[in-house]
């Protein structure tokens, strides 16, 4: 009877069900995690990029994070960056390259960067960007008398840059230089015809003299030896003419950049490849070799669906009655701007 008894009080007895742990509160766009990452995204892109300046961070735009387990995050980032001043070959760190103002022409680039996160070390899988210099009408709309970024391939911006390298090698009694890739060039015709530009060069194997002889011979410092540098160059074509060129080399830097080496050559360097290049553009699809995941196609699926999920969920909490007074919580994302909105 006693064991009877006993039964039906443990029957009766309450069961408590596990209750599952909730899941960690989404990150915020400004959260320290968030920047790290984006911050680890950014040094990435520049180390591997070849071709124009440098970019900073401006907004972290969304990211989502995607548990794979025991520490051991996926990260998704979506980035807006701002071109700095410098160069890409510039050993400058990152923390010291001014961001250009927005009236001289400010260039956004926009990154889908996919990082993985493992006992708190984070390491890029991909990243795909693409840029785009703010419009025309902008930039007038603040600063009328502005000039606006020409093309890269304009006649008169080919002529100048010739004639500013060739100014240069013909004054200095060290290596000759050769043009590698023009970077940025404006032209203002009011009130002084004036045209600027900015390209890289590199060291040759020649001086400056040998290079008058036989400037065919003249070749890029092997990779040991190499020696990149930028110039800087000012011309006004009127009312009377007058050049000015002013170059920078940065000296052996190990492991130095990778440049593609150009073929040809005119009395200043100038090639058909370097014509028209738009550096400003900042065109990059890049795969971690060494990670198992590292599609860059996925990256943007997952980016999209990342959207389209958050997008159902505000669109369900904003259904969700809210009391009199209810002030709502700033959003996570996008993050603040740290410079200026393009």
């Amino acid at each position: 009877m006693k064991a009877l008894v006993a039964l039906i009080l443990l029957v009766q007895l309450p069961i408590h069900k596990a209750v599952p742990a909730a899941p960690p509160a989404p990150l915020g766009c400004d959260d320290p995690e968030s920047v790290a990452a984006a911050e680890a995204a950014v040094n990435y892109i520049n180390g591997h990029s070849h071709h124009g300046y440098k970019f900073a961070l401006n907004r972290i735009e969304d990211i989502r994070v995607v548990p794979q387990g025991p520490n051991n995050d996926i990260i998704f980032l979506e980035l807006d960056l701002l071109e700095t001043k410098c160069p890409i070959l510039s050993p400058t760190p990152l923390a010291n390259c001014t961001v250009r103002s927005f009236a001289e022409h400010a260039v956004e680039g926009d990154c889908d960067v996919k990082l993985q996160k493992v006992d708190g070390t984070l390491s890029v899988l991909a990243s795909k960007c693409h840029s785009h210099a703010d419009s025309s009408e902008d930039i007038l709309k603040v600063c009328p008398d502005c000039p606006l970024l020409a093309s890269l391939n304009n006649t008169e911006v080919l002529g100048m840059v010739s004639a500013a390298l060739n100014d240069y090698n013909s004054k200095t009694t060290d290596s000759y230089l050769r043009l590698l890739e023009i970077g940025r060039a404006k032209i203002q015709y009011h009130p002084v015809h004036t045209v600027v530009a900015e390209f890289a060069v590199g060291a040759t194997n020649c001086s400056a003299e040998e290079a008058k002889a036989n400037v065919g011979a003249c070749q890029l410092l092997p990779k040991d030896q190499s020696n990149f540098g930028f110039c800087t160059a000012v011309m006004v074509k009127r009312p009377s003419q007058d050049l000015q060129v002013d170059c920078q080399l940065y000296g052996h830097q190990v492991p130095a950049p990778p440049i593609p080496l150009l073929s040809q050559d005119t009395s200043a360097g100038l090639v058909p490849s370097a014509v028209g290049f738009t550096n400003h553009n900042l065109g990059l699809s890049h795969n971690n070799p060494v990670a198992s995941e590292s599609s860059s196609s996925e990256i943007l699926r997952s980016m999209l669906s990342a959207k389209s999920v958050t997008k159902r969920a505000v669109a369900q909490h904003d259904k969700v009655p809210r009391p009199v007074g209810f002030v709502p919580l700033p959003p996570p994302c996008p993050g603040k701007i740290r410079h200026f909105d393009i």
